[in-house]
């Protein structure tokens, strides 16, 4: 059962991050724990600034430094992965089987879901070049907003 912590998170989410960064000898520490609470909770994939004003909030203390190479080992750990296409980096810790629609114009960053027993078929070529462990598919586009931004300029 998956049961969910006053944070948003799930205690097996929590349980996984902490089994992951032993694992790999990395320290679990309040300022990595908050770091990744913040990203595994929010669904709108924020940025390392976004992520540091968030944490900030609960401690003064932590530098965007921190957050900016926690982060980093925390994708490489696999317990976040980044998404969209502008230069700055936006964070994802949702590895449920899903898609991102991303704005060409402000960057917003959407999930789309595929419905139930919708799937993406790997085609068969692939296997030429190796095995697919996850597919990362982003769409690109304007975001209904920036479409409606775009029509009132007009």
């Amino acid at each position: 059962m998956n049961t969910q912590t006053s944070c948003g998170v799930t205690a097996e989410q929590l349980e996984n991050f902490k089994t992951i960064c032993k694992a790999h000898g990395l320290r679990v520490t309040p300022q990595r724990v908050e770091i990744f609470k913040m990203v595994a909770q929010s669904k709108e994939h924020p940025d390392a600034e976004r992520v540091f004003e968030a944490v900030r909030k609960t401690m003064p203390n932590v530098s965007l430094d921190t957050v900016y190479r926690t982060l980093s080992s925390l994708e490489e750990l696999g317990l976040v992965f980044r998404v969209g296409f502008s230069s700055k980096a936006r964070f994802d810790a949702d590895f449920d089987e899903h898609y991102h629609f991303v704005c060409t114009q402000c960057g917003e960053v959407y999930d789309v879901f595929p419905a139930p027993g919708e799937r993406l078929e790997v085609p068969p070529e692939v296997e030429e070049y190796g095995r697919v462990h996850k597919i990362n598919l982003q769409f690109s586009g304007l975001c209904a907003r920036c479409q409606k931004e775009t029509k009132k300029d007009l």
